[in-house]
């Protein structure tokens, strides 16, 4: 049998970069202790989730790759000789900026990094504003652990995306997240919300055989703009296996950390049983690559 420890961390922020720093090394300890190999962090971690307004100097919080905070989680992970899944607001260039995922490897070196490919631009998800869709595929990344397929948030709801990573031979579907609810909503609404983002994404770890990892910030971050209410981040991080069944999940109301130990090769067993790659009708699908079919 092949089993890791993953640690998810489960995080509120503040609009104290060094407060929230000092928090995620903290965690990251805690979860290393309790013998996690695989760490995986928030979307956009080291901030509040800027992206309720559109502001130019939030352009002011993204950096280059490698930069400060490649070289700050560099460390951690090289310190607690962990594989380290990291979230940041990447500089390319001037007026070209990413939402990527950078991940690192137990010596804490950069083993492979992915740049967000669906973009969302919805009331107080002004994504579109900030970053440039990803332009280097869905590509797994391999570690020292395994082949990681990273995805980030809005690609959770898109199973092309969990697909493409398992035909390319991810081991596991990884999804940092920043996802909540507006206060408006009603309870009926913000259940069906909640729902529909566990589903979508236990549904990915059905269809391909694979574990899912998603993990959410928590807790209430203020729309500086006050058009709205801010948005009540709904935590709910969890870890599904090739079956989707739940292997662990943390609550909607405060920070959590979590580690959970996953056996990778019951993927094989559960491919067994359910042949869905097997049974694929890869002649019929030429469709899929239009935008709508009419």
């Amino acid at each position: 049998m092949r089993k890791i420890k993953i640690g998810l961390i489960q995080q509120a922020n503040s609009n104290d970069l060094r407060i929230n720093l000092e928090k995620l090394n903290r965690n990251i300890a805690a979860v290393s202790a309790y013998g996690a190999e695989l760490v995986v962090l928030q979307e956009l971690h080291n901030t509040l989730y800027f992206c309720q307004t559109e502001d130019t100097t939030n352009f002011d919080l993204a950096e280059p790759i490698p930069g400060p905070s490649t070289g700050f989680y560099s460390e951690i992970a090289r310190q607690f000789h962990i594989v380290l899944v990291t979230s940041l607001f990447e500089k390319r260039a001037p007026g070209l900026y990413h939402n990527t995922a950078v991940v690192f490897d137990k010596d804490g070196s950069i083993a492979g990094k992915y740049r967000k490919m669906h973009i969302p631009d919805d009331p107080a998800y002004y994504e579109k504003f900030y970053f440039t869709p990803g332009d280097i595929g869905f590509e797994p990344i391999q570690t020292s652990l395994g082949k990681l397929g990273v995805l980030v948030c809005w690609d959770q709801w898109y199973p092309e995306a969990a697909r493409l990573m398992a035909l390319k031979g991810a081991e596991i579907l990884i999804y940092p997240t920043a996802i909540g609810w507006e206060s408006s909503d009603t309870d009926d609404e913000k259940a069906r919300q909640l729902n529909a983002w566990i589903i979508s994404q236990r549904g990915h770890a059905v269809a391909n055989g694979l574990p899912v990892v998603s993990v959410n910030r928590v807790g209430h971050e203020p729309d500086p703009s006050m058009q709205t209410n801010g948005i009540l981040f709904w935590g709910n991080s969890f870890v599904a296996g090739p079956q989707g069944e739940f292997l662990a999940q943390a609550g909607n109301e405060r920070p959590e950390n979590i580690v959970v130990e996953v056996d990778l090769e019951r993927s094989e067993n559960v491919r067994r049983w359910w042949p869905f790659l097997r049974d694929r009708r890869i002649d019929a699908y030429a469709g899929l690559t239009k935008r709508f079919l009419d």
